[in-house]
């Protein structure tokens, strides 16, 4: 005979064992918090180049192992260690402005003095409404941010100097990783969806819109926001601006503006060349400005990530300041992919919905 709780025991065990479950993962993401950056861009990398490593693995006769290493090397070589040089020249540089500061070598003042008195009178008038004439106000203001931004960059330099051990680990995490997500992805994708609990067209679904935001987020901002910076500190070098790396990389992170972008670093400078006589110089900039670097956001992002995959250009600069916010750096790909994630399950849920009452 039976007892009466006996029928509940299946119950029972399925919610420990899901309890269990919920527990182990916790403790799973736990162990690898402080290594989240380094899982992140192996998987980030590995989606990005899974079409690429298919390539190589049909030209090495469906040999994964190698062709898994030569993605991992042409990976290395293309994106990791140029982004590693631009990083150490950024810090290089932005310690350089911080100690030109500190000098009295850069002087803010002397340069906002040039400036407003090169300038019409109707113009001083029209910026004198807004409230932009104050001289040491301003001055300030953007020598309190030129500094901070300094200090910033010169306190990761020392950081880094001092946790050289720590990036190293960080990067032999990601090509580890990267090489096994490439090589094993598709057998632990296929794991990954035999264990979520969906029906197999929802899965489908919720993978390849997984896959194509993450390629799209990352080729449709992060490239168009490469180039433009690249394009950008191309053209302040040529003109003799001094650190054009560190005006690089802000263009690149100001390209995530709709509509302004990185304008709001190189149409001041060329204001400045126009305003202290260098007129050619002033001239080359804004035309290589508006017809260049400009025309790379219309020309480039649709080629990169096609029309179904492009965000508002709202949801893609709040998702990257938020994401900045809470993760940092990583941020910058993080936030867009979290907000492309949850537009796509929306999507999803809406489409289920509707085969539901179809």
């Amino acid at each position: 005979m039976k007892s009466p709780n006996s029928v509940n025991l299946p119950g029972l065990e399925d919610k420990a064992f899901l309890l269990l479950i919920i527990a182990v993962s916790l403790a799973f993401v736990w162990i690898l918090l402080p290594y989240y950056g380094a899982v992140f861009w192996a998987t980030v990398l590995a989606i990005v180049f899974a079409p690429a490593y298919r390539r190589l693995l049909r030209s090495m006769r469906q040999k994964p192992t190698p062709a898994a290493l030569a993605a991992v090397m042409i990976i290395l070589m293309m994106v990791i260690l140029p982004l590693t040089l631009v990083g150490a020249m950024l810090v290089q540089e932005g310690f350089g402005v911080y100690e030109r500061i500190q000098s009295g070598e850069l002087n803010i003042g002397q340069s906002f003095q040039q400036v407003f008195g090169a300038l019409p009178g109707w113009t001083i008038d029209l910026l004198d409404r807004f409230g932009l004439t104050n001289l040491g106000l301003m001055q300030e203001r953007l020598s309190s941010a030129l500094m901070k931004g300094s200090q910033f960059l010169a306190a990761q330099a020392l950081s880094i100097g001092q946790n050289t051990f720590q990036f190293i680990v960080n990067l032999f995490i990601v090509l580890y990783l990267l090489f096994f997500l490439l090589r094993d992805g598709d057998d632990l994708s296929n794991r990954i969806k035999n264990a979520i609990p969906l029906r197999a067209e929802q899965q489908r679904d919720l993978f390849s819109k997984f896959t194509t935001v993450i390629r799209a987020t990352v080729k449709g901002n992060i490239v168009v926001a490469l180039v433009q910076g690249a394009l950008g500190g191309l053209i302040f070098w040529f003109l003799g601006v001094r650190a054009p790396v560190l005006w690089a990389v802000l263009m690149a992170f100001l390209s995530l503006l709709p509509a302004v972008g990185a304008g709001l670093v190189w149409l001041p400078v060329a204001i400045y060349f126009l305003v202290t006589g260098a007129i050619w110089q002033g001239v080359v900039l804004i035309v290589f400005g508006v017809l260049v670097i400009g025309l790379v956001d219309n020309v480039l992002r649709p080629i990169l990530v096609g029309k179904d995959t492009k965000m508002p250009d709202y949801i893609v600069l709040i998702a990257t300041l938020g994401g900045m916010a809470i993760f940092g750096l990583n941020g910058f790909v993080i936030g867009p992919v979290i907000a492309a994630m949850f537009i796509a399950a929306w999507d999803i849920f809406s489409a289920s919905r509707s085969r539901r009452t179809d």
